[in-house]
């Protein structure tokens, strides 16, 4: 399912091909699948492609309302036509890479090594500062009130 690149002629001929018998990229109102569509799309289409034209000249004049229009945008390659190759699918496998946002597994286990050091040094604090009275973490009751 999707469109293609829509920055390409391509891309933009199945859009067009897509909405010559509708007038929204999803059900009967504009929605965050038009929003969605129409910002992939880098310029308005050519009047050779009259459906994709009409269509991007209606859903542009909604821009100051864009964000108040119905539904939940959905990444570009769950919009359009069946049997057609989702070519954002392999855009999105790359940017995984770009940012890693739970650090690396490096990071982790220097940083749980830097932990466990800190860990050690403020138990051989306490224990100097309370002497055995103290074991695992907890300060041992031993006389009445």
């Amino acid at each position: 399912m999707g469109f293609g690149d829509l920055k390409t002629p391509g891309g933009l001929k199945v859009l067009n091909d897509f909405l010559a018998d509708k007038s929204y990229i999803e059900g009967w109102v504009p929605s965050q699948a038009d929003v969605a569509v129409f910002d992939a799309i880098s310029s308005a289409p050519s009047t050779a492609q009259c459906h994709a034209l009409r269509w991007y000249n209606h859903i542009k004049s909604f821009q100051n309302q864009k964000g108040s229009l119905p539904g939940v945008k959905k990444p570009l390659g769950q919009y359009g036509p069946a049997g057609v190759e989702d070519k954002t699918a392999a855009d999105s496998k790359d940017d995984d890479d770009d940012m890693d946002l739970f650090g690396s597994d490096e990071e982790v286990t220097a940083s749980c090594f830097e932990f466990n050091q800190t860990l050690l040094i403020l138990t051989s604090q306490w224990t100097a500062c309370f002497g055995d009275s103290v074991s695992a973490g907890r300060v041992h009751y031993s006389g009445g009130w």
